[in-house]
């Protein structure tokens, strides 16, 4: 079972050819090492002529590397991100039609009507905090919370220039303030006033996971997927759906355009998406699956939980996309480290 980390040396073991006559299927994702090693075991086990191989890294660094790889595309499977990014993907033509054999049993709100990308799973953005130094009543409990005095420097925040999750997020803020004011001017001073609070901007989830567990920083915002692991491990995490409601999004998935192992992914792709799959990665990994036609029943103790919990934010997901580069750019001038 191979795994590579984000590197030059494992782009080039990634896409050198299989030396044992099986066919290379290479994923480019944002879902970490447990969700793609078990899901590269449990193909690889059923489908034993592929060699599934992967390459981990943020929602924004998967589609900035399929761009840059347009001319001679190395992967064969985009895999995993909000579909918001797929759908910058698809209008820079980085990825080719395939409706996949589950593609009707996932609402027509999370399909490309060209069939470019389906949603997969869904991604919930919430709430967190250190359990060991803050009790649940007291931790925020909705987006407005985190402006209060008391987490003044106590905010740590994964950097949204490489995050899909935070970009969601930051978006639905921004276009929550087009809708009301018709600009963004509330918005941006909204992520201001956050960024006052705020302590720092963590490069990837292991250093914010790890400045919340020693206490460096005590609340956060995250995903519900990462929190089930954490907790799992021993985490001292808690969490709260935001009561105003989350800007559930869509994690998706698609082919590559002119992929070098086209056959091989669709296949992967037509699997993946199976109720087998899907509730194997709900069980082993807590992934909430996008489709709708799975008996309730069958689902694991925690996403029954979840399902009942989660409040669904309204957000007008066509502005986020249109808007969602530029309005990062400029939080990126005006915003980070300026607020007071």
């Amino acid at each position: 079972m191979k795994s590579y980390s984000w590197s030059w040396l494992g782009l080039l073991l990634l896409v050198s050819a299989c030396d044992d006559g099986r066919t290379p299927l290479v994923l480019y994702s944002p879902h970490g090492r447990d969700l793609l090693v078990l899901l590269e075991s449990e193909y690889e086990r059923r489908h034993p002529s592929v060699d599934v191989r992967w390459l981990d890294m943020g929602s924004q660094e998967v589609y900035d590397r399929v761009r840059s790889e347009a001319a001679n595309p190395q992967a064969d499977v985009w895999f995993g991100g909000p579909d918001t990014i797929f759908g910058q993907g698809a209008a820079d033509g980085l990825l080719e039609a395939y409706r996949p054999s589950w593609g009707g049993s996932v609402p027509s709100g999370s399909r490309d009507s060209d069939d470019l990308y389906f949603g997969l799973y869904r991604a919930v953005p919430l709430l967190i905090y250190n359990s060991d130094a803050v009790d649940a009543d007291e931790a925020p409990h909705d987006w407005d919370d985190l402006l209060d005095p008391r987490w003044q420097g106590q905010i740590a925040i994964r950097d949204p220039l490489a995050s899909g999750i935070m970009r969601t997020v930051f978006g639905k803020v921004l276009a929550d303030s087009v809708l009301a004011t018709g600009d963004e001017a509330a918005g941006f001073e909204w992520l201001l006033r956050l960024d006052a609070q705020t302590k720092g901007y963590a490069a990837n989830p292991a250093l914010l996971f790890e400045r919340i567990v020693r206490q460096e920083a005590l609340v956060s915002i995250w995903e519900l997927t990462d929190m089930l692991f954490q907790r799992q491990r021993g985490a001292p995490f808690g969490y709260h759906f935001p009561s105003s409601g989350s800007p559930v999004i869509d994690d998706s998935i698609g082919l590559v355009a002119n992929a070098k192992h086209p056959e091989a992914a669709k296949a992967f792709i037509d699997w993946v998406g199976s109720e087998d799959a899907l509730l194997l990665a709900a069980e082993k990994a807590f992934r909430l699956p996008a489709r709708t036609d799975l008996a309730r029943e069958s689902l694991p103790g925690w996403a029954i939980e979840a399902l009942d919990q989660i409040v669904v934010a309204e957000v007008d997901w066509t502005l986020i996309a249109d808007r969602g580069t530029e309005w990062m750019a400029r939080w990126d001038r005006e915003v980070r480290g300026r607020g007071e």
